[in-house]
């Protein structure tokens, strides 16, 4: 099934999601990887308010390559979401509402998508050019010192996207693992 996701982003809008199903999002989503994800987890921690909302914010998982002149943005492919596990959970407690990136996640996260509603996308992994190609403006919002990890703001047209993990826990990847390993018997 395809679904399209615009803003304002909700709990609501992403309940009926499943695992497999495509989805195409248009509005602003923010961009940070794990140095940006260490911090934004400890200005929450010392009481200090995160560079964007957290709640019902969509997080891409990317750190994209400098702009050529007159693009927003330069390729803009996934990153592995792995490394950004270990903030993931509080940042869903909070109300994140999705994840971008590739690759598994851990049971951590796992139970904290399922615990708050959320979900787990995907983006197409050496498809970077045609992901920055839905990108329509890119602001850095903080940690500039990081560069390429620095957190943006994005407003992303179509973005197309996979839901790798669904807001009831079925997870394509562990799915198609299964649906291989029995083809296997046959």
């Amino acid at each position: 099934m395809e679904h399209r996701l615009t803003i304002p982003f909700t709990k609501e809008k992403v309940k009926d999601f499943k695992a497999g199903d495509r989805v195409l999002i248009t509005g602003c989503i923010y961009t940070a990887r794990d140095a940006a994800h260490k911090r934004i987890v400890e200005m929450l921690e010392n009481d200090q308010k995160p560079p964007f909302v957290i709640k019902d914010s969509i997080v891409y998982y990317v750190g994209p390559t400098p702009a050529k002149p007159g693009n927003p943005i330069g390729s803009a492919g996934p990153t592995t979401s792995y490394r950004m596990d270990a903030y993931a959970p509080k940042l869903l407690d909070m109300g994140q509402l999705a994840m971008i990136g590739k690759g598994q996640r851990s049971e951590e996260v796992t139970e904290a998508v399922v615990r708050n509603g959320a979900v787990y996308l995907a983006a197409i992994g050496g498809a970077a050019a045609l992901m920055a190609q839905k990108i329509k403006s890119s602001e850095i919002i903080a940690f500039e010192d990081l560069g390429a990890e620095a957190v943006r703001k994005l407003y992303v047209e179509d973005l197309p996207l996979t839901v790798i993990l669904d807001s009831e826990g079925e997870n394509l990847y562990a799915r198609g693992k299964e649906d291989y390993l029995k083809s296997l018997e046959k």
